[in-house]
């Protein structure tokens, strides 16, 4: 979709960083840009960019969905020192993940971002209860690539919302136009080669298209969509998703 990557913010040291502002609702009309960025590992943040974050975008929250581990190796942002509240809501077990019963077949992508909301629901449905807060302002969500555990979180609250199927996928499957850019600076930083083939690392279409239908089928009714079937199922109230709603698409 061609209005997409008018999405895209060009950062000095944040890859990957759009705004989900613009898709098309299924009532009509469209999301509403400055309420949520999704991004890559603010590791690389220059004072150029935390500025343009903080004066410019008004960025009040980040959700930081990394591990532990990679939170520690890495240190807090530069973006948390500029004083934006930072909270991390890790999306991977501890101990190693039990992936949920699925068919021989399904796609290992798919069995990921489905362990996602059943080893960490409660993280999932913390993340969203943010961003419906009354009081949320605008929010940046990342993990380390931005493109599989943010992406399922952001397809989820894109569904929940009322956007367009089609378009909720496409908002995923455009991380593969920065894949190559973020092993770029990554191996840049590490002084390693950049890998022959980074073809198993983009973000394939049908992989969000299966979870979503994975959801529709056990959560979705009247065929409203899966998202919200499931994030009320796993706690979050209803008052919290007319929020959620309302924040999207008010105009």
């Amino acid at each position: 979709m061609s209005a997409s990557v008018e999405r895209w913010l060009t950062l000095e040291g944040l890859d990957n960083v759009r705004d989900v502002g613009g898709l098309p609702l299924r009532s009509g009309g469209s999301t509403r840009p400055g309420i949520l960025l999704r991004s890559a590992s603010l590791h690389y943040c220059t004072p150029a960019d935390v500025d343009h974050l903080i004066d410019v975008i008004g960025l009040k929250l980040v959700l930081d969905l990394r591990t532990p581990r990679e939170i520690d190796r890495d240190g807090p942002t530069a973006v948390a020192r500029a004083g934006v509240e930072t909270v991390a809501l890790d999306f991977l077990p501890d101990g190693g993940r039990t992936l949920p019963e699925t068919d021989d077949d399904t796609d290992p992508m798919v069995r990921n971002y489905l362990g996602y909301l059943s080893d960490r629901g409660e993280n999932v449905v913390a993340a969203v209860r943010l961003l419906a807060a009354p009081d949320a302002g605008p929010t940046l969500v990342h993990c380390a690539a931005g493109k599989d555990r943010t992406g399922t979180l952001v397809a989820l609250v894109l569904d929940a919302v009322g956007v367009e199927r089609d378009a909720v996928v496409a908002d995923y499957a455009l991380s593969a136009e920065q894949v190559e850019a973020l092993f770029r600076r990554w191996t840049t930083a590490s002084g390693e080669p950049m890998p022959d083939d980074i073809s198993r690392h983009l973000p394939r279409a049908e992989v969000m298209t299966t979870v979503l239908d994975h959801l529709d089928a056990e959560f979705g009714e009247n065929g409203a969509g899966g998202a919200a079937g499931w994030l009320l199922a796993n706690g979050l109230d209803e008052e919290s998703l007319a929020r959620l709603r309302a924040r999207f698409t008010a105009e």
